[in-house]
């Protein structure tokens, strides 16, 4: 099955990959280190990173419980929907999962205790601390565009269910229904 992305879909992961840069560049932006430098750069960001990767892990979690939510409000409306709502609720769980086993290896990586040994070359303390301030950065920008996705789907649900828009792309017109019936 291929998923086409739709204009909100790009826009979120837009959103995500935008947010990435910026976060990396931010870490670009201190310029050449030494390997000495990274190693105590690395000691003393340890502690975000986990915490990022735990919250990024407990969102993604959270999130998935939620599109199952969202799937009960979407199959109880009055209102038949697209196949095109549940694709975008599908690429929604794909990515988030995509985004929570990612933040758990990174997680689990980031528990090594790579500063304290001592056969580790200085200079490899410097390539370790930008991966994984990129990878923090890739993590971060994956979490957006799931909340970006997530807020487009939750926005046209809200305008189906809650306020009875029904003329919505993600409903089908009563033309439309009757051929699709036809077709089945």
């Amino acid at each position: 099955m291929k998923l086409k992305l739709t204009a909100y879909n790009k826009r979120a992961l837009l959103g995500g990959i935008i947010s990435a840069i910026i976060i990396g560049l931010g870490a670009y932006g201190l310029g050449n280190i030494s390997g000495y430098e990274a190693k105590s750069l690395i000691a003393s960001s340890l502690p975000g990173i986990n915490a990022l990767c735990n919250t990024i892990v407990l969102a993604s979690a959270t999130i998935l419980a939620l599109l199952l939510t969202l799937l009960s409000i979407s199959s109880s409306t009055k209102s038949r929907l697209k196949d095109e709502h549940y694709k975008h609720v599908l690429l929604i769980a794909k990515i988030d999962t995509i985004v929570f086993v990612a933040a758990m290896i990174v997680f689990q990586l980031m528990n090594i205790p790579v500063t304290e040994a001592e056969n580790v070359p200085s200079s490899w303390y410097t390539i370790i601390y930008y991966i994984s301030l990129g990878l923090s950065a890739i993590l971060s920008g994956g979490l957006i565009s799931v909340v970006l996705m997530l807020y487009n789907t939750v926005v046209s649900i809200i305008k189906i269910v809650g306020l009875g828009v029904e003329d919505h792309p993600l409903t089908y017109q009563e033309e439309e229904a009757s051929d699709e019936s036809m077709k089945n």
